[in-house]
């Protein structure tokens, strides 16, 4: 890769920003809409086995660590948030993947942080359910978190398939 074309990889990957911005939107758009739609733990069938519901988590996934101060989770996610900005700005070898992976996680974690500073809580929504059994309620911003940690491992996964093995 020329010189040239290495200097502009981290401008390249700082486009990708708008997927954050619009993960941002998206999740701030949803909440704000079951905010005015639902009262705390009601419920709204929209599928089969797919409820919206509201419910307020002040831990962390599936309400882990839900005693902790939201404040602990701002400055967690404000490190994160850093950290993927950062690495954003000087990755040089142009993992396209890795970059998109880190881009979905950012979105979603300032989504859910945006939560935890202006209600002291993130609210989750989506419930997916099949008889008694209820998967943790989630929203967009953890959606796509999840996402990006799955790219991450798809790209894991890739690297290791185009890797040669060395010869024995």
């Amino acid at each position: 890769m020329s010189e040239a074309r290495a200097a502009k990889k981290p401008l390249d990957n700082l486009r990708l920003l708008w997927i954050a911005a619009f993960v941002i939107a998206v999740d701030q758009l949803t909440k704000h809409f079951v905010d005015r739609a639902l009262v705390l733990y009601d419920s709204i069938a929209v599928l089969p086995h797919f409820n919206l519901v509201r419910l307020h988590n002040t831990g962390a996934a599936f309400s882990m660590l839900n005693t902790a101060p939201a404040a602990m989770f701002i400055v967690l996610s404000s490190a994160v948030s850093i950290g993927i900005l950062w690495w954003l700005r000087s990755n040089r070898h142009g993992q396209l993947l890795n970059a998109l992976a880190f881009v979905f996680v950012l979105g979603g974690a300032l989504g859910n942080a945006i939560d935890r500073a202006t209600r002291g809580y993130v609210l989750d929504f989506i419930q997916f359910f099949v008889g008694d059994w209820h998967f943790a309620a989630f929203n967009v911003a953890d959606v796509a978190i999840t996402f990006g940690a799955g790219l991450m491992i798809l790209d894991l996964i890739l690297q290791s398939v185009r890797r040669p093995v060395p010869p024995a």
